[in-house]
């Protein structure tokens, strides 16, 4: 399952490929078309900075890097400079004592763990079976790191307490992806998540949270961002998806963790001679849209509602939103009919009428055949929808689907 940025990556660089390698020229103009489609639309729910051309894109880092930092002051070496400034940004947000900058949240997410099992004595890690590490990142903790993974429960929700504190298994780290991103952006409650990080405690065993999307558990949570992040013994955090980044994550934790974790990550390959594009864009992000989070969560409730709302009066056979309400500003959605069939329908709805309401549509992992979901993500594009606009462009958006049947 990818969000929006993950599917401009995979339109931008899987493409389709016939045996032997050869692209499918075919599959790759519908590619282009989508993505010109998504890039022209006058109206979109979101739309992340991977929509604009390089041009736009430097154009938009360089007035913005000037808002952020000296820019007389010397780039980075090594991850001085800004990039330092950023790890005590980091740290300070989340009310740790240090961070560290990685280049990705896979190789933060390896390093903290890794970090861990040794500490602990135990390589186990706990984890949800459609967590990023056991879905996206192709084996990466037992390959690399020598990890192994258990799963507390495979319910489409993060494990309860009860779970953690009744399971068979031995594990040294319990890890927790904030939102759970492949179960819909799903969360617990705040009490939820203080009764499983116990039963964790309970078990001697340490927390460590996947974020990637923790800033937007705010709202939902109740919570300030250091009380959150207070529950964890470390924390990963993204700088490209809720943020809209270049690229970038950070670790943060005790100051003895960032110091192992920065071995670790020269030992990755993941001390890179300069990174200030990346820092810049994050520190930009940290101004730009953290304060505006609030706003995209709330108004995810008013557009997944009345797209469930436009859904059922318009006669669909069938169709989920989830969750509902979202929990954060990302949710899913679920029509019965092929991932062709509603792709064709949504590029043909952004280039006849300049709406884009949803991007691209995947077919269901499992169940019935002709059962598909897509990913919405509400930002600063969306705030200006009302109810009745996202129910008036769900209404066309079936009728041009239906009309293929």
């Amino acid at each position: 399952m990818a969000d929006e940025y993950e599917q401009v990556r995979d339109e931008a660089a899987d493409g389709a490929r016939l045996p032997g390698g050869h692209r499918d020229e075919d599959e790759d103009r519908q590619r282009l078309r989508r993505i010109t489609a998504w890039r022209q639309a006058e109206r979109i729910l979101s739309r992340p900075p991977v929509d604009r051309s390089l041009g736009e894109q430097l154009a938009s880092l360089t007035a913005g890097a000037a808002t952020v930092t000296d820019l007389d002051r010397p780039a980075d070496i090594y991850g001085d400079g800004v990039v330092a400034e950023l790890e005590e940004r980091i740290a300070a947000l989340l009310g740790t004592e240090a961070a560290v900058f990685f280049p990705t949240g896979t190789m933060a997410q390896q390093v903290a763990l890794r970090c861990w099992a040794g500490r602990t004595g135990n390589p186990t890690v706990a984890l949800h079976p459609l967590a990023h590490p056991e879905v996206h990142e192709r084996g990466a903790l037992s390959a690399v790191s020598g990890l192994r993974t258990v799963h507390p429960t495979s319910e489409r929700r993060l494990p309860t307490a009860d779970e953690i504190r009744d399971f068979a298994e031995p594990f040294g780290t319990l890890m927790l992806e904030l939102p759970l991103r492949d179960a819909g952006f799903v969360l617990p409650t705040w009490e939820e998540l203080e009764a499983v990080v116990a039963a964790a405690r309970e078990r001697d065993a340490v927390v460590h949270f996947d974020g990637a999307r923790l800033w937007e558990c705010v709202p939902r949570f109740g919570r300030g961002l250091p009380e959150i992040a207070g529950l964890a013994d470390s924390v990963y955090v993204s700088f490209y998806k809720t943020l809209g980044g270049i690229s970038g994550a950070a670790l943060a934790g005790s100051a003895s963790l960032a110091d192992e974790a920065r071995t670790w990550r020269h030992r990755y390959g993941g001390q890179l001679f300069q990174q200030f594009p990346a820092a810049l864009a994050a520190l930009i992000g940290l101004d730009r849209e953290l304060p505006k989070l609030p706003s995209y969560v709330a108004q995810a409730k008013v557009v997944a509602a009345a797209l469930a709302e436009e859904f059922e009066r318009s006669g669909a056979p069938w169709s989920r939103v989830h969750p509902e309400p979202p929990h954060t500003h990302q949710f899913q959605v679920w029509l019965p009919y092929p991932a062709q069939v509603l792709d064709e329908a949504s590029v043909r709805q952004a280039e006849e009428t300049g709406v884009a309401l949803f991007r691209k549509w995947y077919p269901a992992p499992a169940g019935p055949p002709e059962l598909s979901f897509t990913e919405v993500t509400v930002s600063e594009a969306a705030l200006e929808w009302t109810a009745a606009d996202v129910r008036t462009a769900a209404a066309d958006f079936v009728k041009r689907v239906t009309a293929q049947g």
